[in-house]
């Protein structure tokens, strides 16, 4: 299920450098709207509706968790910030930069300032042809038609041109040149929603872990030292399992695929849960275990500081959690921080996000993916 709202966008341009004012107000959205998923070739289309120069049109697939009410209003500073000034005078006018709000997942929006699907999209080839370039899975909520068969039978014939392609500015973040990609994080460092939004956006396979369904995890959260051995058997089994068979299904080699996490964190666990004579015995499982599995082309570890942990604990509520104490969160990611310098064998990148919050400010996803795509560099 799709987290995220699929949003399209239409650009258009016919005062001063064309091409420049479509491909500023791109990665003006992308860098301060949402994620642009996918751009569509550039058009030339004739003035729609008055006398004036021809335009440069395009249309956008934005991936965004905003409303639509707040999309339009940040779509309407962008057009401020390339130089739009919008005025009372009614009818069509030349404009520097023009974006529409075309569709919005598959709902049907009526509000004083919002019409969504965009009431005239269906006449507008400017609007029609290059939505087709995102080759959506999209039919008109109203018209129950998909793009094609709205083109079909639109009444306008006016000669719309390809002019060129245009760049996308998630395409300069290429994380499927690793083929499996492995977070890591401390509870509650946000790993799992990281994970779900990146896959959403790349268009990855997911394995993602099964901690909510284990029965010794609420119990050993009351008594450590009671269930801390079966917990930790529980959660190596499982991993092993889950990794195995979900692993099996993909390719590695062809598939972009991500984690939630690497079965190393198991012992990192143990470690710090177990008594002596119990982690040498795990230790041992562990090893046997640990040598069958595929490594991940990429270990990324989100760093938050424990104050931080702890707000992000308290905020999502798991009631089994809420007796989680500091100094359990400090030896974790100690844990992980040794075990990280002793790998010469695995690719890794540390990323503080301390101070970002990358579920609601998009800036601070950015931050994240930019991250990534510098250690690609």
């Amino acid at each position: 299920m799709k987290s995220q709202h699929q949003v399209v966008l239409s650009i258009g341009s016919n005062q001063g450098n064309r091409l420049e004012n479509i491909q500023s107000c791109i990665d003006l959205i992308h860098q301060e709207i949402g994620t642009i998923i996918q751009v569509s070739k550039l058009y030339e289309t004739p003035a729609w509706g008055f006398e004036s120069d021809a335009f440069y049109n395009c249309a956008l697939l934005l991936h965004s968790n905003s409303s639509a009410q707040k999309i339009l209003s940040q779509v309407l500073k962008v057009e401020k910030q390339l130089g739009r000034i919008r005025t009372d005078q009614q009818g069509y006018q030349s404009r520097i930069i023009d974006v529409d709000l075309i569709a919005f997942d598959d709902q049907i929006i009526e509000t004083e300032k919002l019409h969504i699907p965009h009431p005239l999209m269906q006449n507008r080839k400017f609007v029609l042809l290059p939505m087709q370039d995102l080759k959506l899975d999209w039919k008109h909520p109203v018209f129950h038609k998909t793009v094609s068969e709205l083109i079909a039978i639109t009444s306008d014939d006016s000669a719309c041109k390809v002019i060129q392609n245009l760049k996308n500015p998630l395409e300069e973040i290429p994380l499927e040149k690793f083929n499996y990609i492995a977070f890591e994080g401390n509870i509650g460092a946000g790993k799992t929603t990281l994970v779900q939004k990146i896959a959403e956006d790349f268009n990855a396979k997911t394995v993602l872990e099964r901690f909510a369904d284990n029965p010794f995890l609420p119990k050993f959260y009351k008594d450590q030292n009671r269930y801390a051995f079966p917990l930790e058997m529980s959660f190596l089994a499982d991993r092993y399992q889950q990794l195995s068979d979900d692993l099996a299904q993909f390719d590695l080699f062809r598939d972009f695929v991500i984690a939630d996490y690497h079965i190393f964190k198991s012992l990192i666990f143990a470690k710090i849960t177990l008594a002596e004579d119990e982690y040498r015995l795990y230790r041992n499982l562990f090893d046997i275990i640990y040598k069958e599995m595929p490594k991940p082309d990429l270990y990324i570890y989100l760093y938050q500081n424990t104050e931080r942990l702890l707000q992000n604990i308290k905020k999502r509520g798991r009631n089994y959690e809420q007796n989680i104490q500091g100094d359990y969160l400090d030896k974790i990611n100690n844990g992980y921080l040794e075990y990280i310098k002793s790998q010469t064998d695995l690719k890794v990148l540390i990323i503080d996000v301390s101070n970002r919050d990358f579920v609601r400010k998009h800036e601070d996803y950015l931050f994240v993916l930019n991250e990534i795509r510098r250690v690609i560099r």
